[in-house]
């Protein structure tokens, strides 16, 4: 039998691991180094996925980000295991509000969210 969720577990569970790699061209991945997070913003624990019994996932998401830090734009790249785009909408919008330190020229940033209610 479930335990119900209560709101405090529901916002605390969220995990998000920045188990994050730099996507950039091949030429110059490896001269420059991850961006510095200046503003991260988690995601919620989406109540549709409570609902529906879902209780963990992992999200790889691509970050666009332009040279003042702000994020551009967000690719829901993968989602394990594929009942875990449940997920996809309150990643997107956790990581639209993200914000990077100005590194003067666009980049991309690859990261892994992990969902889990606990």
């Amino acid at each position: 039998m479930m335990t119900p969720p209560t709101a405090s577990n529901l916002l605390a569970t969220v995990a998000v691991s920045l188990a994050a790699t730099l996507c950039l061209a091949p030429s110059i991945a490896l001269a420059d180094p991850a961006p510095k997070i200046v503003k991260k913003v988690p995601p919620d624990f989406p109540g549709e996925a409570t609902r529906k019994g879902i209780t963990d996932g992992v999200l790889k998401a691509k970050l666009s980000i332009d040279g003042n830090g702000a994020v551009t734009e967000v690719a829901i790249l993968e989602a394990t295991p594929a009942k875990a785009k449940i997920f996809n909408d309150a990643a997107t919008s956790a990581l639209n509000q993200w914000k990077f330190e100005a590194s003067g020229k666009p980049t991309s940033y690859e990261l892994k969210l992990v969902f889990s209610q606990e």
